[in-house]
């Protein structure tokens, strides 16, 4: 089995010393367990990862690869990702959210790699006789993530580890482990912080210790959350008593108890989170009737559409 660690922070600098002090940790449980794992780790902060320009030749794989067709170092993170049994990003948190290069990588990861998509576009290929698509694009997988930001308060990191489960989504990956290290600005240096490194150890150690285990009898690190699907605690209101989880796209219910809000998820919603292949079909079958409605009306209407299109080409503002 092999075990991934991406750091996409300065080189030798923060995200560096969380990743492979979890590395650390997959290492000792490997050796405590009797597990053959081995461990890479890997700096992407130098690498040219463009953003998604949405061509969707991604989507064709006629040879049975899935291959953008930007030829710049996002094919040899993704091999590395394909590669892996277990997968620890460590990513700085500047802006609130995730650093811009692994939004870029996850834009052109994600959708390309949608699981359910491509179970279903394997059996077709079964059934014409067709090159069947790359075996690892239906491997079982599992992440953790490390947040890292200077904020004393999560107030300004608090999009950090969200926009980081976009990455497991389209893989049905199962995170078994996250921390929001934030608080950089004042601990200085993580070897300043040994209760911190220590978890991040044990964050290691738990990833290991869950490869190859059913994603239900997996184990958690980290604090549990309001969702028990991705641990967070973020909700999305709409003036009802009912909240959804705007990582995994589940419906709950709240309530107050003793003047603390709780939110119920159903099993039948937390069976359906976007991580889940239940929730993947349902999002496939949902393009599946995009596409039914939108096709016929784009050809009826395609003369229309040109010319329309024509005068917006033909545009050009000037500065008043």
């Amino acid at each position: 089995m092999k075990v991934l660690g991406i750091s996409m922070g300065r080189k030798n600098e923060r995200s560096d010393i969380y990743c492979k002090q979890a590395l650390m940790g997959v290492e000792a449980a490997a050796k405590a367990s009797g597990k053959e794992i081995e461990v890479e780790f890997i700096n992407t902060v130098t690498m040219d990862i463009e953003q998604c320009r949405g061509c969707g030749a991604c989507s064709k794989a006629p040879d049975g690869k899935i291959k953008c067709i930007l030829k710049d170092d996002y094919l040899e993170l993704e091999e590395k990702v394909l590669d892996a049994d277990g997968i620890i990003i460590v990513a700085p948190v500047y802006s609130v959210g995730i650093v811009g290069q692994l939004k870029n990588f996850l834009d052109r990861f994600g959708a390309a790699h949608d699981r359910a998509s491509m179970i279903d576009e394997q059996n077709k290929r079964r059934q014409d006789g067709r090159p069947l698509l790359d075996e690892r694009y239906f491997k079982d997988r599992y992440c953790s993530y490390i947040a890292v930001g200077g904020a004393w308060t999560e107030d300004w990191t608090c999009l950090g580890l969200p926009m980081m489960h976009l990455f497991s989504c389209s893989q049905a990956m199962k995170v078994v482990g996250q921390i929001n290290a934030n608080d950089q600005g004042r601990k200085t240096s993580p070897f300043l912080d040994p209760p911190m490194m220590a978890d991040v150890f044990a964050m290691g150690e738990n990833l290991a210790n869950n490869l190859g285990v059913p994603y239900e009898e997996t184990t958690w690190f980290g604090k549990e959350g309001t969702c028990p699907v991705c641990h967070l605690n973020l909700l999305m209101v709409n003036g009802t008593d009912t909240v959804t989880c705007p990582v995994c796209g589940i419906h709950g219910k709240i309530t107050v108890e003793d003047g603390k809000l709780r939110v119920n998820f159903p099993k039948e919603q937390i069976a359906r989170a976007r991580n889940t292949i239940t929730g993947l079909n349902e999002h496939h079958a949902e393009i599946g009737e995009m596409m039914r409605i939108c096709i016929p009306i784009l050809q009826e209407k395609k003369e229309f559409l040109a010319e329309k299109k024509k005068e917006y080409m033909a545009y050009k503002p000037k500065w008043s």
